[in-house]
C-alpha cells in the first residue's frame, strides 16, 4: 500500500483509482482500513474509494499523543496529497469522530457524510471506568485476556483470530495514544449544526458499545438533509457485521449526491 509523509507522520492508505465521486472511509479504534473490505468491493466499480490508517493503527504510526482534530487535518491532508478538492467523508465509531471534524475545519471540502455507528459526544461515563480497566490489563498483559470481551463489543459474538493476531502485533506504545485519544476527546454535540452538507447515518440495531438514542441526536443535531438507517442486528461494525445492508444503504445515498 502507498505511503504519504503527511503532518510528520506516514499515512498508509489504499485507493481504487477512478473518476467518479471520491469516498473516503475512515475505521474506528482498534480497526483498521481492511475492514472496509466489504464497501470498497462494492462502492469501487462506481466510485474512487480511498481507505486509509489512522495514528497508531496499521501501518500509520502514532509518534506520541494526538487528537481526532489531528485526525481529521490529517485526513484532510490525505485529499490534498490525493489533489482531491471534496469527498464523500464516511466513518465508523472513531472514523466518524473524525469525519465529522473534517467537516467542521473544511466544510467546502466535504461533499457528504456517511456515520456509521458513531456520535458526537464524549464516552458514557458509566462505561468508561470498565474502559480504563481493559486498557490497563492490556497495558501489563498484552491483548489476550480482554481480546474476546473487546471483539464483542466492536465485532459481536463470534471468534475473530485475524484481528486477534493484529492486537496481539500491535505494541502497546500505539494502542494507548490511540486509546487516550478515544477517552478523552472533546464533545462536538454544540456544533453539529454547523454541518450542513448532506448525511447517512447508519446503525447496527445491536450495536454494543453506541446506542441508538446518538445516531438521532446526530440526525436532530445537522444542519443539512439527514437521515438514519437502522439495520437490524448490526453490530458497532455494522458495515461488517451485515455489509450487503450497509452497502445498499451507502450506494443508494452516493448515487443520490453523484446525480447532475
Amino acid at each position: 500500500m502507498p505511503n504519504a509523509a503527511l503532518n510528520g507522520t506516514g499515512i498508509n492508505y489504499a485507493e481504487t483509482g477512478g473518476n467518479g465521486l471520491a469516498v473516503v472511509l475512515s475505521h474506528g479504534i482498534l480497526m483498521d482500513q481492511s475492514m472496509f473490505a466489504p464497501q470498497v468491493e462494492a462502492l469501487a466499480p462506481e466510485f474512487r474509494v480511498i481507505t486509509w490508517d489512522q495514528r497508531g493503527h496499521g501501518g500509520t504510526p502514532a509518534h506520541g499523543p494526538f487528537s481526532y482534530w489531528d485526525s481529521a487535518r490529517d485526513l484532510l491532508a490525505l485529499l490534498d496529497h490525493l489533489g482531491i478538492q471534496r469527498a464523500v467523508l464516511g466513518g465508523m465509531s472513531q472514523g466518524g469522530f473524525v469525519s465529522l471534524r473534517a467537516a467542521l475545519l473544511a466544510p467546502d471540502r466535504v461533499r457528504g457524510l456517511i456515520l456509521i455507528d458513531t456520535q458526537a459526544g464524549q464516552e458514557d461515563p458509566a462505561v468508561a471506568p470498565a474502559y480504563e480497566q481493559m486498557h490497563e490489563v492490556w497495558r501489563e498483559q498484552g491483548p489476550e485476556p480482554v481480546q474476546e470481551v473487546v471483539s464483542s463489543i466492536i465485532l459481536g459474538p463470534g471468534q475473530w483470530n485475524d484481528w486477534y493476531a493484529k492486537w496481539a502485533a500491535t505494541g502497546i506504545e500505539q494502542v494507548t495514544p490511540a486509546f487516550r485519544c478515544l477517552m478523552d476527546r472533546d464533545d462536538i454535540t454544540g456544533r453539529l449544526g454547523q454541518i450542513d452538507c448532506p448525511a447517512l447515518i447508519v446503525h447496527g440495531s445491536a450495536d454494543a458499545a453506541i446506542p441508538l438514542t446518538k445516531a438521532q441526536e446526530l440526525r436532530d443535531g445537522l444542519a443539512g438533509p439527514a437521515r438514519i438507517a437502522v439495520i437490524d442486528g448490526g453490530t458497532h461494525a455494522s458495515n461488517m457485521s451485515h455489509p450487503a445492508e450497509v452497502n445498499a444503504e451507502m450506494l443508494t445515498f452516493l448515487r443520490e449526491l453523484d446525480r447532475p
